[in-house]
């Protein structure tokens, strides 16, 4: 059975997403987050078994935290799962699903492919400490065409980037920009609505000493704004630092409900 998540569910899902990776799992961070933000379903066999998290904005539905019990799994689970998350965006009469999955872990492409998602991207995970260095040069006082960028990332969520929304970011000095040595490297700042003081960047990589550029300001905006970390998404491969740590290689998956 499939069902809306409780909060007196919480303690028996968090125990069995205890060990989903090598460092452990990030469902106890943003559980209360989930449940308030509703959408968050449960697959029982007498007590929960498997969850995942649905997140809808426009014309797309973002799936996230697909977690099955280690010993109901390769029952097609997680499968049923999405298919009840995808028959609720058809009610909805939205276009597009999507999620994000490791480029190692092979079960699960193996399982969104037999969904029918393609890969549709691919992106890398970067961190870099926040740290005072004044002695980069960046823009945000003009708007660039961005005809090009159609998405960019909030709370690790891929989401498409309207006129508003590109305008408020604007507004807010959001987009930054370096020009100074040939092709453009852009970047989009959010914060993190799950985590605190936690800064996410999607960038947008032209020539390396524009990239370089944004990343040492990148890292003063941080250290001047408190933040304690700051996550990097990008599709391009980014210029060796040594304050730039690479993490993890996603691929973008992507299916279209209609």
């Amino acid at each position: 059975m499939i069902r809306s998540a409780l909060n007196s569910d919480k303690f028996s899902v968090l125990d069995f997403c205890r060990d989903t990776f090598s460092w452990g799992d990030y469902i106890q961070d943003v559980w209360d987050h989930w449940l308030s933000e509703d959408n968050l379903f449960l697959i029982e066999k007498q007590c929960p078994i498997g969850m995942c998290h649905a997140f809808f904005s426009t014309d797309q539905v973002w799936l996230e935290g697909i977690r099955i019990k280690s010993n109901f799994r390769r029952h097609g689970l997680a499968s049923e799962l999405v298919r009840h998350i995808e028959l609720i965006a058809k009610e909805k009469q939205i276009s597009f699903s999507f999620m994000l999955i490791d480029i190692e872990n092979l079960p699960s492409l193996k399982m969104a492919e037999n969904l029918n998602y393609k890969i549709f991207q691919t992106w890398n995970f970067y961190s870099i400490s926040p740290r005072n260095n004044n002695n980069c040069k960046i823009q945000f006082d003009r708007i660039l065409n961005l005809t090009n960028i159609t998405q960019y990332v909030k709370s690790w969520r891929w989401l498409f980037l309207d006129e508003n929304t590109l305008l408020s970011l604007y507004k807010q000095n959001k987009i930054i920009f370096s020009d100074e040595f040939g092709d453009v490297s852009t970047a989009i700042l959010t914060d993190s609505e799950h985590f605190d003081k936690t800064l996410i960047v999607t960038l947008f990589s032209g020539s390396e000493q524009n990239t370089l550029n944004l990343l040492s300001y990148i890292q003063n905006y941080g250290a001047e704004k408190n933040y304690n970390k700051i996550q990097i998404l990008s599709k391009e491969k980014l210029p060796l630092l040594n304050t730039l740590d690479h993490k993890i290689t996603f691929n973008l998956m992507k299916k279209f409900l209609y």
